[in-house]
């Protein structure tokens, strides 16, 4: 479904990514039915491009694609996308399949190893073949419990391998490594854009997709206690929507971007104390914000230096966290 706030940000969008360049190419965007998939297949179909969904549904919602699934130019595939072939060719991959969220990928922590392992070699060997631009998607997660802010991306990180958040963060960073690989033993046109936490319209906030920002939401317009985990004085960057997606699609159609790892996300940080308050002052909620034992190996601070994607698509986000919150309020609240 695309309500007025959705189609406002997709023309923004529109505005500023060159979107001739997606024009009859066929595109295959793998997590398509998920939260930022969604919004690049609405893009991609406005662009003029032919393009196939693949996803298992086991995170992305089919509401969310369901508008496009009737055009005749889209086609989805509901599989696993460890086990997807296709003879088809394609002019650009773009892989976000994946368990984001915290609980859900310590829940199922085989099937995420494998979505990052298996099926990023899946789609590494379908971009060879095809000659295509991968644009992969991988996380501020492979940076771990980092002892640099704003952290940029020559840090190596500091993970613990076999925690109980490696299952993500492992994955992702032996997926750079096997692209990087790719790229150096057969010149694969492959961009890795490393995404700091997003938000906005279609973020999951039900069960074990739940994250904190669209948990705070939901809880605050149910009147239910706010839900925050050790002493809230954890940072993150929140980075909405619409700029998540202008960065990924610049990223994608930037040659300066061939074989680089770059930072997309928001350099205004916050605690998530200050979070939960905000969320609470512009809902008007009367919840109390109630605190729980910090999870293992939860990150204490999160903020992306951003330098490079500035140096190298001249942009940056732009929608702070105030107005991110308010539209992702009044999208909720629809």
């Amino acid at each position: 479904m695309i309500d007025t706030i959705i189609r406002k940000d997709l023309e923004n969008i529109k505005n500023t990514v060159k979107g001739d360049v997606f024009t009859d190419k066929k595109i295959l965007i793998t997590g398509g039915a998920g939260f930022i998939g969604s919004w690049i297949c609405d893009l991609m179909t406005e662009f003029g491009a032919q393009i196939i969904v693949v996803d298992d549904l086991s995170t992305g919602k089919i509401k969310n694609i369901e508008h496009l699934t009737k055009q005749a130019h889209v086609r989805f595939v509901q599989t696993d996308i460890c086990t997807f072939k296709s003879d088809e060719k394609f002019d650009y991959i773009i892989h976000l399949a994946g368990h984001a969220s915290p609980d859900e990928y310590q829940t199922h922590p085989i099937e995420t190893l494998q979505t990052s392992a298996v099926g990023t070699l899946v789609m590494a060997e379908l971009a060879r073949k095809n000659d295509a631009t991968l644009l992969f998607s991988s996380t501020s997660e492979t940076y771990g419990d980092t002892e640099i802010i704003p952290t940029p991306e020559t840090y190596w990180g500091n993970v613990n391998p076999i925690g109980p958040r490696s299952c993500y963060d492992e994955g992702k960073r032996f997926a750079e490594a096997l692209l990087m690989a790719y790229r150096k033993q057969y010149g694969l046109d492959v961009r890795i854009p490393r995404i700091f936490n997003s938000y906005g319209p279609r973020l999951r906030e039900d069960g074990l997709y739940g994250r904190a920002l669209s948990r705070f939401i939901a809880q605050a317009l149910a009147k239910q206690n706010i839900t925050v985990y050790g002493d809230g004085k954890q940072t993150r960057s929140f980075c909405y929507i619409a700029d998540t997606v202008t960065g990924l699609l610049l990223l994608a159609t930037n040659s300066e971007a061939i074989g680089e790892v770059v930072n997309v996300g928001n350099t205004q940080e916050v605690t998530i104390l200050e979070l939960a308050q905000k969320i609470k002052e512009i809902t008007k909620s009367e919840s109390p914000i109630t605190f729980y034992p910090l999870p293992k190996d939860d990150p204490k601070r999160r903020c992306p230096d951003t330098t490079k994607l500035e140096k190298i698509v001249c942009w940056k986000p732009t929608i702070e966290l105030q107005e991110g919150l308010q539209k992702t309020i009044k999208w909720f609240t629809k």
